[in-house]
């Protein structure tokens, strides 16, 4: 008995697999993409706090030190943050900043918004967050 004497038509179903496999591999590929995309944000994300937290670091209370103790001025070392933040090109992507100022330590968050790439094309043009924390203090070396 042949095949088409038995009823079954099945030509076609390899292109409908070819595309569900083709459609399948993009998918996986985009996660692919945006995962190291985010990798890569992040790295840089993370260099930019770095850099903000260890240049607020240097805005030492003057006072508190010539008494003998370590201690940051708040607005001194906001403008130091801000200072470096505005020198680095890549700051302008940032969509959010947060300095706390605590005693002799300073903590400095930055986040980005990033679209999806490949991605965007299965989950209609969305976004992640990428966030970084850093956090410096001075230290006295005799």
């Amino acid at each position: 008995m042949r095949i088409s004497e038995r009823g079954c038509d099945e030509r076609g179903m390899i292109t409908l697999w070819v595309l569900g496999l083709t459609v399948a591999v993009l998918f996986l590929g985009g996660i692919g993409v945006d995962f190291w995309r985010a990798i890569a944000v992040r790295r840089e994300v993370a260099a930019m706090a770095d850099a903000a937290a260890t240049a607020g670091a240097n805005g030492l209370d003057e006072s508190v030190l010539r008494g003998g103790g370590l201690r940051l001025d708040d607005g001194r070392a906001r403008a130091l943050v801000a200072a470096e933040l505005a020198e680095n090109p890549d700051a302008v992507r940032l969509s959010g900043e947060d300095v706390t100022v605590n005693g002799a330590q300073i903590t400095v968050t930055l986040r980005e918004r990033v679209n999806f790439s490949l991605l965007g094309l299965f989950m209609h043009g969305g976004r992640f967050v990428v966030q970084a924390r850093a956090t410096a203090q001075p230290q006295e070396i005799p």
